[in-house]
C-alpha cells in the first residue's frame, strides 16, 4: 500500500502544476482583456452596433472628435454609482438611460463604462490623464460623470464609526474635494469641449439615520451647490439632481448596503438623465 502511495505522488503533483498553470494563464488573459476594454472599448451591443472605435491616438498626436452623425455615444466616468453596484440587474443609470432614450428614438451607443468602485475626486483627476480614457471621453457626445460621495462619505463607512459624524466633522474636507471637483468638470471639459456633460448630483443616504440625517443634509446641499456654481459658468454642461428622488424614499431606492441605489434608484436617475438630455439638446441626435 505505501509503496502505491509513493507511486501516484508525481501524477499528483502533475496534475496540480497543470491546474496551476492553466489558471495563471486565464488571469492574464482576463487582465489583458480588461486592458484592451479599456484603450480599445467597444460599443455596447444592446446599445449600438457595438462596432469598435478606431485606434486612440498616440500622445504627441491629436485625436479625431466624435463622428457627428446624429448617434448618442454615450460613456460614464467615476465612482461605484458610476460602475452600476448595487443594481442586480447590472445596468446602473447609463445604460438604463441609454434603453430609455433609445424607446424614445433616439440612436445611442453606449461606448464605455469607466466607473471604479470607491473612487475619489483626487483619484479621478489621475484618471483623466490616461491616454485611453482621454480617448473613449473625446470620442463621447454625452458624457456622464458621477464622484464625491466616497469623499464625503467614505463609502458608507461612516456608519461603522464609534461616533456618529458631526456637521463639522463631515464639512471639513468640503472646501478641498469641491475644488477637486471644480478641477475635474473643467479638465473633462477641456478634454471635449463639444459632449454634453452630466454630473449626477448628490444624495443623502443616511437620511434616515437619525445622527447623519442633518448633517448628512447640510454637506450634500454644499457640495451640489459648489458644483452648481461651476456648471451654471460653462456650455453644455448640467447637474442632474438626486437629492430629492433619495430624500423621502431611501428605502425604496436604496440596495442592501444603505449606500448605493438599487434598480429602482438607478432607474430613477436615470429618467432624469435623459430628460436633461433632451431638455439640453433637442434637436441633436433624435431619429424622429
Amino acid at each position: 500500500m505505501k509503496k502505491r502511495n509513493l507511486d501516484s505522488a508525481p501524477w499528483i503533483w502533475r496534475t496540480i502544476s497543470t491546474v496551476s498553470i492553466l489558471t495563471t494563464l486565464l488571469l492574464l488573459f482576463g487582465f489583458g482583456y480588461a486592458i484592451k476594454d479599456v484603450i480599445f472599448p467597444e460599443g455596447d451591443a444592446q446599445l449600438g452596433t457595438g462596432q469598435q472605435t478606431t485606434t486612440p491616438a498616440k500622445d504627441n498626436e491629436q485625436s479625431k472628435p466624435a463622428v457627428k452623425d446624429g448617434k448618442i455615444r454615450m460613456a460614464v466616468i467615476g465612482d461605484s454609482l458610476a460602475r452600476g453596484t448595487g443594481d442586480d440587474e447590472g445596468l446602473g443609470f447609463v445604460r438604463r438611460a441609454g434603453n430609455l432614450l433609445k424607446n424614445q428614438g433616439y440612436d445611442v451607443q453606449v461606448l464605455n463604462n469607466m466607473g471604479v468602485n470607491g473612487l475619489r475626486t483626487d483619484a479621478l483627476l489621475s484618471k483623466l490623464d490616461e491616454q485611453g480614457v482621454r480617448y473613449v471621453l473625446q470620442q463621447s457626445n454625452f458624457i456622464l460623470l458621477s464622484i464625491g460621495a466616497n469623499d464625503l462619505f467614505q463609502s458608507g463607512q461612516v456608519l461603522q464609526g464609534e461616533d456618529a459624524p458631526t456637521a463639522e466633522s463631515l464639512t471639513a474636507a468640503l472646501p478641498e474635494t469641491s475644488k477637486r471637483l471644480q478641477e475635474i468638470l473643467k479638465k473633462v471639459k477641456e478634454i471635449n469641449p463639444d459632449a454634453q456633460i452630466a454630473y449626477i448630483g448628490l444624495y443623502n443616504p443616511f437620511g434616515d439615520v437619525k445622527e447623519l440625517k442633518e448633517p448628512g443634509n447640510a454637506v450634500v446641499a454644499a457640495w451640489n451647490d459648489a458644483a452648481m456654481k461651476v456648471l451654471n459658468n460653462e456650455d453644455k454642461m448640467t447637474l442632474v439632481p438626486t437629492f430629492d428622488l433619495f430624500e423621502n424614499h431611501l428605502g425604496q431606492y436604496l440596495s442592501s448596503d444603505h449606500f448605493h441605489p438599487n434598480g429602482e434608484g438607478y432607474e430613477q436617475i436615470a429618467v432624469r438623465i435623459a430628460q436633461e438630455y433632451q431638455a439640453e439638446t433637442p434637436a441633436e441626435g433624435s431619429g424622429k
